[in-house]
């Protein structure tokens, strides 16, 4: 069966994605900061004996180097960038530290540390093992919220790090279509979980998931550095 590798698989969209992929049989090799405390994990990891769990925080770039080294070798059919943050909850008490002119550069770095610095690290560390593999994947989940056409929010830290997640990975996704991986981005819709900072959630993450997942089982060297909504819509840069 195929293996994926999943950071922020221990609640909503990551731990939706771990139970779905687990449920057809797929190893999976689910990344989460505290194993201890994510109870819903583990329950998932005891009714499907190929997951495993792993211990990861993405802004810890040795551990993560770590992981690479106790996965050397072994084929990576799709590395799952989903791992993110949008800053301080609950947004509504924090919402002026991510507003022009009363920002908090220290939220900023920890925001790029997660979003952007964390999938590229993986990326380059993975990318060996996605190569082995027969589907040769590697997905990170942005947002319309990244988007210079779409919607801005009042979040210039998280909106800013998904843009710079989206030059990057397409950056990527240009140097390694030559080795036959594809490097494709999504975003997952305005989904009910905790990241749901600005009230816009309409969308259920069973919805978002399934969609996702049709997309990345579809996925060909034809896709690479594009940006797709769940539903399969294009976003615009």
């Amino acid at each position: 069966m195929p293996t994926i590798l999943i950071t922020g698989a221990n609640r909503g969209i990551g731990l939706e994605f771990t139970t779905r992929y687990a449920a057809d049989g797929w190893d999976v090799i689910a990344c989460c900061r505290t194993p201890d405390h994510a109870e819903a994990l583990r329950t998932v990891a005891q009714a499907h004996p190929q997951v495993t769990i792993e211990p990861l925080d993405v802004q810890d770039h040795p551990a993560i180097d770590a992981l690479g080294n106790k996965y050397r070798g072994r084929a990576i059919d799709v590395l799952l960038n989903n791992a993110g943050i949008i800053g301080p909850l609950p947004i509504a008490e924090h919402a002026d530290r991510q507003s022009f002119g009363n920002m908090d550069y220290a939220i900023w770095r920890d925001v790029i540390e997660t979003n952007t610095f964390g999938p590229l690290k993986m990326t380059e560390t993975f990318v060996e093992q996605v190569a082995l593999s027969e589907q040769k994947k590697i997905v990170s989940l942005s947002s319309t919220t990244g988007s210079m056409a779409e919607m801005s929010v009042p979040a210039i830290a998280y909106a800013s790090s998904k843009t710079a997640l989206n030059r990057a990975m397409t950056t990527v996704a240009g140097e390694l279509k030559e080795r036959g991986i594809i490097v494709a981005l999504f975003c997952p819709g305005y989904v009910k979980t905790r990241m749901d900072a600005f009230g816009f959630a309409l969308l259920e993450i069973t919805d978002s998931v399934a969609g996702l997942r049709t997309l990345i089982a579809d996925l060909t060297l034809e896709d690479a550095g594009t940006f797709t909504r769940y539903d399969g819509t294009p976003i615009a840069w």
